[in-house]
């Protein structure tokens, strides 16, 4: 689906709220009296819930009942009657490995079963470019607020907005206080006190985030990949580089990533490899005497009687005394090259590893932004 231009977020078709809720559904409330405040209201067009199997159950009886069914007297109380999806469906019980729902998160395996939980959802809604994503922290466990606001900033786009409630004294953390009522409601408060919930303020704190989306490989924006691996993901451009390349196979690994390359970019990637091993990185694509130092070196990855180097000898020997034409053979190599480590890697990690060119044009060189200990070379032997 095509993405759509940079609005702000009341604008999009799709508009979304994700909450994580515990013990206390009135965030769903509270947050949505906040929403329909702001000087450009965004209104949900659907609400989603992530909770616990004792939260799903208070959120259905509080919010969707028929009494006291907070959820529709809000929308009676504000004239919002049918316009937001918000029903059982809605609410998403976090579950284990074997889909037995969790009643709490107090063990590891919990911590790691609702951070995959919480983050695939993240994932799935904003996969959608015609959507504008809302999250709130303001329920739930502090664990469930921490994953789900980690999750946005792995995933969110520049139209997601993350936030939290404040609610005035004395209504924080009544049971009976859902949101400011537009007409007089008399509730008991703490210390048996008396308050009107007419007089209640609520106020959206947006929280601003790191988004760290563009720098995810495009599998991970697509897959079902867990929680800590995406965090390994977008933390890979502050790690040391580790580039991987075994001779038998013909395959590559960087930072433990398999590079999806074919037998012609292997071996221009070996040949650069060879280069900095040697203390000599930079080539230039256009010289008589680089060409001929690549094809022998394509002879030791490559079956000299193959069809594979038999395609690339022919088409490198009649370029060898034309260097620009030898430069227009090479470019393409480079740029699939660098475009297979962007595609296992994601943009914030793959710069460590691509292909770079200094000097100017027509006396360009070209090297690889690694030393010779952050390269393994398995079978290492078989180079000539």
């Amino acid at each position: 689906m095509t993405a759509m231009p940079s609005i702000a977020p009341h604008a999009y078709p799709r508009r979304i709220l994700l909450a994580v809720t515990g013990l206390s559904p009135q965030v769903v409330t509270e947050t949505l009296y906040a929403l329909a405040q702001q000087a450009m209201p965004f209104i949900p067009t659907e609400i989603h819930l992530i909770t616990t199997r004792e939260g799903s159950e208070r959120a259905r009886l509080s919010l969707l009942s028929e009494e006291p069914g907070w959820f529709h007297r809000f929308m009676r109380d504000f004239g919002l009657s049918n316009t937001i999806a918000f029903n059982s469906g809605s609410i998403h019980v976090m579950h284990d490995v074997h889909g037995n729902p969790l009643d709490d998160i107090r063990t590891p395996e919990d911590n790691e079963w609702a951070a995959d939980y919480i983050t695939a959802w993240v994932r799935r809604f904003t996969a959608d470019a015609e959507s504008a994503l809302h999250v709130s922290i303001a329920g739930g466990r502090k664990t469930m607020g921490f994953y789900l606001g980690y999750a946005l900033s792995l995933y969110g786009r520049p139209q997601d907005r993350l936030s939290h409630v404040l609610v005035s004294e004395p209504f924080e953390s009544s049971w009976d206080f859902f949101y400011p009522t537009p007409y007089e409601r008399v509730i008991q408060v703490r210390n048996n006190t008396l308050a009107n919930c007419q007089d209640a303020r609520v106020t959206l704190a947006e929280i601003p985030f790191v988004r760290l989306r563009e720098g995810l490989p495009q599998r991970l924006l697509n897959g079902n990949s867990s929680f800590s691996e995406t965090v390994r993901a977008a933390a890979r451009g502050l790690a040391e580089p580790r580039l991987v390349l075994n001779i038998t196979q013909g395959k590559a690994q960087a930072d433990g990533e398999p590079i999806d390359l074919g037998p012609t970019e292997f071996a221009v990637l070996l040949w650069l490899v060879k280069r900095v091993m040697e203390d000599n990185p930079e080539v230039q694509w256009g010289r008589r005497e680089e060409a001929e130092e690549f094809m022998r070196l394509a002879q030791t990855v490559l079956n000299p009687a193959g069809g594979e180097y038999e395609r690339l000898y022919k088409a490198i020997e009649w370029r060898l005394n034309d260097p620009k034409a030898l430069g227009e053979y090479f470019e393409p190599q480079k740029s699939r090259i660098n475009k297979a480590f962007a595609a296992a890697l994601g943009e914030n990690a793959v710069a460590r590893y691509q292909i770079r060119r200094t000097g100017a044009r027509g006396a360009s060189r070209y090297s690889l932004p690694l030393t010779s200990d952050q390269i393994e070379i398995i079978d290492a032997d078989e180079i000539q």
